[in-house]
């Protein structure tokens, strides 16, 4: 089939980030426009002539049709080889994990997260580089600089490729190998984990619920949970991924897995219970009758690491983003190791595990992850959790108990305001930014200042300045406000309020978190004015 040289224009985009672009299903469906953003990412990349690339997405509502249309991209543009998940199915970590392990030379993914699907819903693209983690700001930016300047795109005739087919075809001169998806990343984590006494917990009469969110995961949870590991059937629920995602939200927390949580919270409750989201590389946990925050979780996965095999040795650090709660600061300062503080984007981390820097990381936004790929890893997460809980032999709860006895417990929540108007929301972060230099040793609340700044990273690896990353406001009494604003959603701005208490009174450490941060709430809602500015009272979500 010849190549077609389609003269086209600049797209009306947006500077791709860590999550890649992001926009509306029906712009992505817009004439050309997926065409175009294809195009300049592989101008952007340098061309993908000779080029080995990994192909693969949520199975959300469009993912299927854009694949097409990536391969035969790809082919026009002279790539040797793309490396395609059967029914374009890839979760975002087991992209990751190809990449590394076949060495090829980049992956794309067709994933909006954890942000809903269908056709008025949302649609993503991203680009992961050779390491298997997300495009560095140079590659996005040039990228971006291509999209504004983009004046023709590359594209074959060819019929679809069956990607139900495992095996290989040739399209145009280029293969494209179909593969199960979860082959490799169910082999990963197997020299990962200590899948027998795993095993050996779930033949003991260990109990669990994972909801997979009608998401990428089910396919995965499945084959290792209930296949290889033995959990009994029906241990995954909502485990068939869906283009809307079964009409609901994938974003493993409280509010939108509200049936997981009713049911951890029943009479007839669980041993465990997780979720994840649409791409698969977040997590939730729960117990029986106690939520884990993220933050909690990673402080807690830094403490009990070494009980799976792949950690045994030690961690060489850890790295948190800075709205994280400090529980992992504690944690790493008794075990000796350096604890990085970054902005939110797991690129930062990318940098520190390809340094040898740190061995696991993790972000409030239900992300964790380790040095066995360079993406968080929701099902990863869930399977360190199962590994330390069949070494322990306690349960969530204790686990958790132990955790604030030993470290004391960091109340911890994230209020999310969505979908205000960019204007009022940038109106209202220009108005703190102007208090901050002011800010410090005034009463909030009755609360004392003891430093607020907006937060700028120093790369430690390549020696890079990341300003603007948030804007932090410490009290002198253990608690703790970070105000950002968020660019995963598509339409208006979401405003991320953080609120966290240090508790270390033995005494105190039961307290409901709306208890224990009434005051550092009451102190963020005076000092952002965000009523006043944004005319919001309460957040659409609490996490």
């Amino acid at each position: 089939m010849p190549t077609q040289m389609v003269r086209t224009g600049p797209i009306d985009g947006q500077k791709p980030g860590t999550s890649g672009l992001r926009k509306k299903t029906s712009v992505f469906k817009r004439p050309r426009y997926l065409e175009n953003y294809v195009q300049a990412t592989f101008d952007g990349i340098g061309g993908v002539q000779g080029k080995v690339l990994v192909v693969g997405g949520d199975g959300r509502y469009f993912n299927d049709q854009a694949i097409q249309v990536i391969l035969r991209m790809a082919a026009a543009n002279d790539a040797a080889k793309c490396i395609v998940g059967q029914g374009g199915i890839l979760s975002t970590p087991a992209v990751s994990n190809l990449i590394r392990k076949r060495g090829a030379d980049g992956g794309l993914i067709l994933s909006a997260s954890h942000n809903p699907g269908g056709p008025n819903a949302d649609f993503g693209l991203k680009f992961n580089g050779p390491n298997g983690g997300p495009a560095t700001e140079i590659v996005t930016d040039k990228i971006f600089a291509r999209t504004k300047e983009i004046e023709f795109y590359k594209i074959t005739a060819a019929p679809d490729v069956d990607l139900h087919q495992l095996g290989t075809v040739q399209t145009c001169g280029m293969e494209v190998e179909i593969i199960d998806p979860v082959a490799d990343y169910a082999d990963l984590m197997q020299t990962l984990f200590d899948f027998d006494k795993i095993r050996a917990l779930f033949a003991g009469g260990f109990t669990m619920r994972f909801d997979a969110m009608h998401a990428v995961t089910g396919p995965y949870a499945h084959s290792i949970l209930e296949g290889i590991l033995g959990a009994p059937k029906g241990t995954v629920v909502n485990g068939t991924p869906s283009p809307d995602f079964g009409g609901g939200h994938p974003d493993p927390n409280p509010t939108w897995a509200k049936a997981l949580m009713d049911e951890m919270f029943g009479a007839n409750a669980p041993d465990f219970g997780a979720a994840s989201d649409g791409d698969g590389d977040r997590n939730m946990i729960v117990g029986r009758n106690i939520y884990v925050t993220p933050s909690d979780s990673l402080a807690l996965l830094t403490a009990k690491a070494h009980l799976a095999p792949a950690y045994k040795e030690g961690l060489s650090g850890v790295a948190r983003s800075m709205p994280t709660s400090r529980a992992v600061d504690r944690v790493a300062e008794q075990l000796g190791i350096e604890c990085y503080e970054t902005p939110t984007g797991w690129k930062f981390f990318g940098n520190l595990l390809d340094a040898g820097k740190v061995t696991l990381c993790g972000e409030e936004s239900a992300g964790t992850g380790s040095d066995h790929v360079r993406e968080k890893d929701g099902l990863w997460a869930v399977l360190l959790w199962l590994n330390i809980l069949a070494e322990t032999k306690l349960s969530v709860a204790d686990l958790i108990a132990d955790l604030w006895s030993t470290y004391g417990r960091c109340y911890y929540s994230r209020h999310d305001y969505e979908a205000v108007e960019s204007d009022k929301a940038n109106a209202m972060m220009d108005g703190l930014r102007a208090k901050l230099p002011t800010l410090a040793g005034t009463q909030l609340n009755g609360l004392t200042v003891e430093s607020a700044d907006e937060f700028a990273y120093d790369d430690p690896v390549d020696g890079s300045r990341s300003e603007g990353q948030g804007i932090r406001i410490v009290f002198s009494q253990g608690a703790r406000v970070v105000i950002r604003l968020s660019g995963t959603g598509t339409e208006g701005a979401t405003i991320r309020i953080y609120l966290e208490q240090l508790e270390t009174d033995t005494d105190k450490l039961h307290a409901t978190p709306e208890t224990a941060l009434a005051d550092v709430r009451t102190a963020a809602m005076i000092v952002t004015d965000l009523t006043a500015k944004t005319g919001r009272t309460d957040p659409d979500v609490i996490t």
